[in-house]
């Protein structure tokens, strides 16, 4: 578990296709000597597992899901990307509450500089708006971010001078592709309300429906 405040700017240091997924290795100079093989990493956003390690350098396998569900199969070498660890017990929660997983892949609408901020907004697929709300939280590569505006599915994030100091959004241009997480209590609340909705339409529980929650085997 994460809480969206990026602590390193990272480079890649490698990039190799193996069968289904990815070998990443992460040039992480101020991280790596705080983790061990089998450790977490956000990189980007996206929770990978530390395969390898030597020096200040870390490897991670993208797998085919992540693959399919983030931009770490874009990634070149040399290019820089978001580097968090995990929260250990008695960190402050300085962000929100962030998972690694992340649920879909954006796309940059626009970045515009407004006196000492910056207006980026981002592009979402179809249907992603139900799990946004005003001055709710989202990450975008692993940032947490509150939402300033939402029209359909274009959200907007305000990015003060130091997020965009000490993060990847510098680099960010009309047609980039950022990870999304949506905020975990969203999730949980639509799958309540499916629930719940789901009951109100039969009026009763059903051991098939225990099952599927986990209730009975």
């Amino acid at each position: 578990m994460f809480t969206g405040i990026i602590q390193e700017i990272g480079s890649v240091d490698g990039v190799i296709q193996i069968g289904g997924g990815v070998r990443l290795t992460i040039d992480a100079q101020r991280s790596a000597h705080q983790l061990n093989v089998n450790d977490s990493i956000s990189i980007n956003g996206a929770c990978q597992t530390v395969v390898a390690k030597e020096g200040r350098s870390c490897t991670v396998v993208a797998v085919e899901e992540t693959l399919l569900k983030t931009t770490l199969g874009s990634l070149r070498s040399s290019q820089r990307v978001n580097l968090e660890l995990p929260l250990k017990v008695g960190d402050r929660l300085g962000g929100h509450i962030v998972s690694g997983h992340v649920d879909c892949v954006g796309e940059v609408h626009s970045v515009v500089q407004r006196g000492s901020r910056w207006l980026v907004k981002i592009l979402l697929p179809k249907g992603s708006w139900r799990y946004v709300i005003p001055v709710g939280s989202i990450a975008v590569d692993g940032v947490s971010l509150t939402v300033a505006s939402i029209d359909e599915n274009v959200v907007a994030v305000s990015i003060i001078p130091h997020t965009m100091d000490n993060t990847i959004f510098s680099e960010y241009r009309a047609g980039t592709r950022v990870n999304i997480e949506f905020d975990m209590i969203g999730k949980y609340i639509e799958r309540l309300m499916g629930i719940r909705s789901s009951n109100d339409a039969t009026d009763t529980i059903s051991i098939d429906q225990m099952r599927d929650w986990g209730y009975v085997v």
